[in-house]
């Protein structure tokens, strides 16, 4: 039985991940009846069922919540194990999830995921973009890119790029109609794109850099949005004054019609890290990502 666990504790993994006998046979491609018929000799060894059935869903008790919280690293840990020993037969090949905020796409994959796939033909990129905090984990995501290495236990931070400024930028129609602001006081009579976060559903404070501390400026807002595609569009057709990270405009084609304004008193955004679970590198498909990235980044150390 002890050689079989293994093999039980998968088919189990992947009835919870996939909500039903039938949906995690299809995933493991064998007969439903080999996974119902597994899931009753775990469920015989431990002494306790698993899950309760309905005709309509089948939802974990609480032996089973306890048992697939505790197992659920080692399964994936096992799992990228058995694949890096394939690796050194193979080329690195199957899908690979990372998740980015819109930001550190434009900045540190737009670039270059191109070359990227035209270097590895047989990975699979999947790319989700979100301005929320995503549990990579959680979410079944091989990567992610966010600002701050403040991570959670069991995940490495590498840094992708350094600080970046974030400026305060209008376009020309907008300031010959309202002037431009020669003081952190004209700005008053301004009004700003607000932006609000995703996943705390709270606006974004206007921080200013004043003789070396950072203040927060209170301004009316004329739109808020959480897209940063909006905030271009609102910019560029002189609606308010908006806040942008530098290199993002300077990578925009029309560069030109973003007029910086009181540059002296922009701050600096937290560095771009790379993140992923110590274990996940050890899959050859997620570890040439992995140094892809980092080949591409030239952060201060």
């Amino acid at each position: 039985m002890q050689s079989s666990i293994y093999g039980y504790l998968t088919y189990f993994h992947e009835i919870v991940n996939k909500g039903s006998i039938a949906a995690a046979a299809r995933k493991l491609e064998i007969a439903p009846p080999a996974v119902s018929n597994a899931l009753k000799l775990l469920e015989r060894h431990l002494g306790l069922p698993l899950f309760t059935r309905t005709t309509r869903k089948m939802e974990l008790t609480e032996a089973g919540q306890r048992l697939f919280d505790s197992t659920k690293d080692m399964i994936r840990g096992l799992d990228l194990m058995m694949e890096s020993v394939r690796d050194l037969a193979e080329k690195p090949a199957g899908a690979v999830r990372i998740t980015t905020s819109t930001i550190s796409y434009l900045l540190l994959i737009r670039p270059h995921f191109a070359e990227f796939c035209e270097r590895y033909p047989d990975i699979r990129l999947e790319i989700s973009v979100n301005d929320g905090i995503v549990d990579i984990v959680k979410e079944g995501f091989d990567v992610g890119i966010r600002f701050g290495d403040r991570l959670e236990q069991n995940v490495v931070a590498k840094k992708l790029l350094d600080p970046i400024r974030l400026g305060l930028y209008a376009s020309e129609s907008y300031l010959s109609k309202y002037g431009k602001p020669e003081s952190l006081q004209d700005l008053s009579r301004h009004k700003l794109l607000g932006y609000r976060f995703v996943t705390a559903n709270r606006t974004y404070p206007l921080t200013l850099n004043q003789n070396g501390r950072e203040i927060s400026v209170n301004m009316p807002y004329s739109i808020l949005t959480n897209n940063l595609i909006v905030e271009l569009d609102a910019i560029r057709q002189g609606i308010a004054l908006g806040r942008l990270f530098e290199p993002v405009v300077n990578a925009l084609h029309d560069s030109e019609k973003f007029i910086p304004v009181l540059e002296e008193n922009w701050t600096h955004y937290p560095a771009l890290y790379l993140f992923y679970m110590q274990h996940s590198q050890k899959a050859g498909r997620v570890r040439v990502l992995i140094d892809f990235l980092l080949e591409k980044s030239r952060p201060n150390k």
